[in-house]
């Protein structure tokens, strides 16, 4: 084991040691004096009680309300909003530098994947809609109150074709023969390559295998892979078709990562019902996926202080035609009426991934503060119910407050939906985070 790697081994060690919830003994919760954003209406529940019951809301009122022999909580008039969801969220890549990936090793990334998710929690940040990667291990230790985390939907290994925006690959790998042995990374889980349909089905049913909620490929160019231009579409209508066959056997859906006009509408012909990305499409495309009814799952990636820098000028310049679609593209799919979600696709970077909050904040260019509180909430759980019965977390409701919802809550010093940028600071506005009836932070005490 190297040094890197046992020093990581120690941290997630002394992590798992001194970060649990903070002691609770199973008796309800009483919140009082909350004025209440409930993830739906504009209108807060001003003055209201909320009680929290084992992992569920079971009462929300403006009358007064006792729990005999529960924990009583004074909200002191702070916001309560439910827990955030990041429907484009990366656990394997997010916090695992470039340079990791490249030369590390599957253990590696997975304890930065490990240790990257209780500060995505403290974010704030409740559930997380995972669309590529290995987070199953992270997952299951988090749904088993090991380490903390948020609630994972994962996508598994994202899955692409040869040339793709999947294929890292050494230039020198191509062309290959069947005794060529798989490349370490998808060997591992971490990503995934199928061409032709019958490699199509086979590899969608080994993703759905190791646990998937939903299927994610590339049906596009991308950016930080190097073989693939912007303009190209990626796979066949036939092996699209496959894609979305095999997963609705398994009653879920298909995402797609697509930039462009042409990828994204034979995708949409073939049944995905996500177009990750979709900078540069157009009013025809967007129209195409309304009728349809296909999610527009896009980030708020702008060539700002928190643009990507990468060493390729290929991909540089690719970076830079896709962002000069951003403001386009949301005020177009805004007024066509498509359904939006939020996310913010976090690469390689654990300092940006601290910006998750800020890159919330920064749809107020062009939504109002109760629109982004509302995508970040239940509307964003809406694009999660396309799962299905492969939906990990089907007891409650998410990205809501209400009687019999998920206990994922966050007490915020302000009003968010008067003042967005206070999520842009969750260390400091967040005085109390509770997920699954779980405080996991209470700075107020």
């Amino acid at each position: 084991m190297s040094l890197q790697i046992r020093a990581s081994v120690c941290a997630l060690t002394l992590a798992l040691a001194s970060s649990p919830a903070l002691s609770q003994d199973g008796a309800p919760t009483l919140f009082t004096n909350v004025n209440v954003f409930d993830g739906v209406n504009e209108t807060l529940i001003e003055n209201a009680n909320v009680v929290v019951t084992g992992n569920l809301i079971t009462e929300i009122s403006t009358e007064p309300l006792a729990v005999a022999g529960g924990h009583v909580i004074d909200g002191g008039g702070r916001t309560m909003i439910p827990g955030l969801i990041d429907a484009h969220w990366h656990t394997s890549y997010c916090c695992a530098a470039q340079s990791t990936v490249v030369t590390g090793d599957i253990l590696e990334v997975a304890i930065r994947g490990a240790l990257g998710s209780e500060a995505t929690l403290m974010r704030g940040f409740t559930t997380v809609r995972d669309v590529g990667g290995n987070p199953f291990a992270t997952k299951k230790m988090i749904d088993a109150g090991e380490i903390p985390g948020p609630r994972i939907l994962p996508s598994g290994p994202p899955i692409g074709q040869t040339g793709g925006h999947f294929d890292y690959r050494p230039y020198q790998a191509v062309p290959t023969n069947p005794a060529d042995s798989q490349w370490y990374w998808y060997s591992t889980g971490l990503m995934a390559m199928a061409d032709g349909v019958d490699e199509v089905i086979k590899r969608t049913r080994e993703v759905m295998r190791m646990g998937a909620s939903q299927i994610k490929i590339s049906g596009g160019g991308g950016v930080s892979s190097v073989y693939d231009p912007l303009d190209v579409r990626q796979y066949t209508m036939e092996e699209l078709e496959a894609f979305v066959e095999v997963a609705d056997t398994y009653n879920t859906y298909v995402a797609s990562h697509i930039f462009t006009d042409e990828a994204a509408q034979l995708a949409i012909k073939a049944g995905v019902k996500s177009i990750e990305h979709g900078f540069l499409m157009t009013e025809e495309t967007l129209q195409m996926m309304k009728e349809h009814d296909v999610w527009l799952s896009i980030q708020p990636l702008l060539d700002d202080e928190d643009g990507f820098s990468f060493d390729d000028p290929g991909s540089q310049q690719k970076w830079i035609a896709v962002t000069d679609g951003t403001d386009t593209i949301y005020t177009k799919a805004k007024e066509a009426g498509v359904k939006i979600a939020f996310g913010t696709d976090i690469l390689f970077d654990p300092a940006l991934a601290e910006r998750q909050g800020a890159f919330l904040a920064k749809l107020q260019r062009w939504f109002t503060p109760y629109e982004v509180m509302k995508m970040a909430t239940s509307v964003n759980a809406e694009l999660l119910e396309l799962a299905g019965p492969r939906h990990p977390y089907q007891a409650g409701a998410l990205g809501v407050i209400e009687k019999g919802a998920y206990a994922d809550l966050i007490l915020v010093d302000g009003n968010p939906l008067a003042d967005i940028s206070l999520v842009a600071d969750p260390h400091e506005n967040f005085d109390l985070i509770m997920k699954d009836g779980k405080i996991f932070k209470n700075s107020m005490e």
